[in-house]
């Protein structure tokens, strides 16, 4: 792994809501989970939540699908 690439994945993971967001995404597993599911989970709003989707998705650490 080069190393921007691995200083890009630390710092978007160095967010508690997204380590969080993260983990219970790793869980899932490849099944994943609905972003609304996420979102009562967490306890957080729509704009909150999608703003931390979007990191992890810019930063390859995750990935969504209709």
């Amino acid at each position: 792994m080069k190393v921007e690439k691995a200083a890009s994945h630390l710092e978007a993971l160095g967010n508690t809501t997204r380590l969080e967001v993260y983990r219970r995404l790793v869980r899932a597993g490849t099944a994943g989970l609905p972003v609304g599911q996420l979102q009562l989970k967490l306890k957080l709003p729509a704009s909150t939540l999608s703003h931390h989707c979007r990191r992890l998705v810019e930063t390859g650490l995750v990935s969504s699908r209709n």
